[in-house]
Order: structure tokens, then C-alpha cells, then sequence
């Protein structure tokens, strides 16, 4: 359940696939409002470049669940800092995407890090974007959006956003990368990605983010003057 202190601090939940949008949206969406904002994916992204960097092998839940408790981490916006050293580029490959999304199968790594996430929970407001955010994390969100948008549209977003970056990419195994991340987002026991019966869905496809992010703000600016949670 979500904390019960906190409910008065509004929270907007923003959930979806890979490459979906939903890391641009929910800053863009956390600046126009000034919230707080939370990248739920880059801590199951640290602990599996933690585990890397520590010969922990990707399937060890109890070590990675232990490493994830002690994570020295700290985010500063939209910087990230692994034991005070910038870390945002190296948690972007996608080797580091693909052992995220095998990290977050693991039930005791999620409950090590469910306390650290809700936290980021203050005045006055967040933005808290990820996969389980809306059905787990912040159940009680006053706004729970989902984010897609058709595979090839997300792989070629994602080839863009790496070669702008200076990484190297290809298409075709960007696709297949992303392909094979959604069957495990969406198939895994724990915490799968999927539509809450609450939440609205947004096909981004063919929309700018200067689009979702006005319709974001707009669902919210509406869900308060229905008064709702």
C-alpha cells in the first residue's frame, strides 16, 4: 500500500514501455508544475551497473537485493551520481538497460528499493515516472498516466537518442532489444508492466512531446478542479 502520511502531497504517476517518452514527459510535466521527479528505471539501472562493476552475477537476488539497500546514489535533476561520480551516460547502454529489466524481475530487489522511491515523495508535488508506478508504488496517485507508442517508433527514438550521446546503434537490434525488454517488462511474476483499470492511456507515435506534456498538465489541472485524489 502507499503511505498514508503522504497522500496530501499530489503525485502524478507515469508509467509505460521503453522508449515510450515517459522520461522526457515527466521532467518537461515536473518542471512546468514544479515537482519533484523521480526516474523510478535509473535505480534498477544503478543496481545493475553496480552489480556489473562488482562481479555480482545478475541472477544473485539476495547480493543485489543487498547492494540495492546500500545504494550510494544521489540525483541532482537530471544527473546521476553512483558513489559521487557521474554515471549518467554509462547507465544508458543497453547492456546496462538490458540487466536493469533482469534486475527488476527480482522481488527482493524491488522491496529494497520500494521505501527509496516512495521518499522522493515531498512538497510540493512529484512526477514519478517508471513501469510500476501507478499499480505499485504510488497506488494512490491523483493522476496515473501510460505512455506508448509502436515498437519501431520507439527503436528509432531510442537509435537517435543514443547516437546523439556518441553511442554507437543500429536499428534492427535496437528493435529487437526493445522487443524482447517488453516481453520481459510485461510477463515478469513481479510487478509487470501493464494498464491500470484507472490510469489514461496515451499513444505518443505521432505526438511531440511538447504535446503529451501540455496534455499531461491538462489532465491534471482537470483531475483537480473535479476534486479528485
Amino acid at each position: 500500500m502507499d503511505e498514508p502520511g503522504r497522500q496530501t502531497i499530489p503525485v502524478i504517476a507515469i508509467d509505460g514501455p521503453s522508449a515510450s517518452g515517459k522520461g522526457a514527459v515527466a521532467w518537461e510535466v515536473a518542471q512546468q508544475l514544479g515537482f519533484h521527479y523521480l526516474d523510478s528505471g535509473a535505480l534498477y539501472r544503478l543496481v545493475a551497473f553496480a552489480g556489473a562493476q562488482q562481479d555480482i552475477p545478475i541472477d544473485d537476488e539476495e547480493a543485489l537485493a543487498d547492494l540495492a539497500s546500500k545504494l550510494n546514489a544521489r540525483f541532482a535533476g537530471q544527473r546521476i551520481f553512483l558513489n559521487e561520480q557521474s554515471v549518467d551516460d554509462a547507465i544508458r547502454a543497453e547492456t546496462v538497460a538490458a540487466g536493469a529489466s533482469q534486475v527488476a524481475a527480482l522481488p527482493a530487489v524491488r522491496t529494497a528499493l520500494l521505501a527509496r522511491q516512495r521518499a522522493f515523495r515531498r512538497t510540493p508535488g512529484l512526477i514519478a515516472e517508471g513501469r510500476d508506478m501507478g499499480a505499485i508504488v504510488f497506488p494512490g496517485a491523483n493522476l496515473k498516466i501510460f505512455l506508448t507508442a509502436s515498437a519501431a517508433e520507439r527503436a528509432a527514438r531510442r537509435v537517435k537518442q543514443l547516437k546523439e550521446k556518441g553511442m554507437r546503434a543500429s536499428l534492427p537490434g535496437t528493435l529487437r532489444d526493445i522487443q524482447q525488454r517488453d516481453a520481459r517488462d510485461s510477463e515478469r511474476r513481479i510487478a509487470p508492466l501493464q494498464l491500470c483499470a484507472d490510469a489514461t492511456l496515451l499513444d505518443t507515435t505521432s505526438l511531440t512531446i511538447s504535446e503529451v506534456v501540455t496534455e499531461v498538465v491538462r489532465l491534471y489541472r482537470q483531475s483537480l478542479a473535479h476534486g479528485l485524489p
